[in-house]
This record gives structure tokens, sequence and C-alpha cells, in this order.
């Protein structure tokens, strides 16, 4: 079966598979710390890479230049199963990434959706 742009599939990564667990979570920082902001969403995608169990990874932005209301930082993660993303979230929450609250670089509370693969 062919992978539909735009399914969840096609934006966590071509390595979910039924079962696989996911998040997709939309973040507004402060428009003088995106890039702040990102370099730290980078830094914690890389230390979830080295998990068992962890799948795929990205950080997406509103493009530079882009006339936006809103800066918009959003991140993704695949997981073999909701016990492999529930060990990272470990490592995430001691590395200050956190689904709930808002950090010190961010204008409003983030937002988290969590996904299983179909």
């Amino acid at each position: 079966m062919a992978e539909q742009r735009g399914s969840a599939t096609h934006f966590l990564g071509r390595w979910s598979s039924p079962g696989s667990f996911g998040f997709v979570a939309f973040h507004y920082p402060a428009p003088e710390h995106r890039e702040a902001f990102v370099a730290e969403c980078h830094e914690v995608t890389e230390a979830m890479r080295q998990q068992p169990g962890f799948l795929s990874a990205g950080v997406w932005a509103t493009p530079d230049g882009v006339a936006v209301v809103t800066v918009a930082v959003v991140t993704t993660g695949a997981f073999e199963s909701e016990d492999a993303f529930r060990a990272t979230a470990g490592l995430a929450r001691e590395m200050g990434a956190t689904p709930d609250g808002l950090s010190d670089l961010e204008v409003r509370p983030r937002e988290v959706h969590f996904l299983e693969s179909r």
C-alpha cells in the first residue's frame, strides 16, 4: 500500500508500523527565542535517538520571513510502542522537555497530541 502524503506515517516517518506510538507537539516560542528553542529541540531529539524503541523524530518551524501572527515549532516522534515512548519521555523530562507546561522560551502552553499508527 502506498504511503499517503499527509498521513501520520508520512509525517512521523516511514518506519512506523501498526501498533507504533507517536506524538505531534505544537510549541509557540517567542520570536526572539525561536532559534534557541529549535536548538533545544534538536538536543532532545539527538538524546532520544539513542533510546531503545526510538523510530524517528523531527523538528519543524514556520519559515523565516513569512508573515505569521505566531511563530510555531512542531516536534514529532515515533516509537515502537507506548512503553518505548514512556521510557524515552523520562529522559526528555530530565532534559527539561515535558509535554505539559511552558518553558522560559515559549509564550503560550504547548499542545501535544499522542497518536497510534494504524
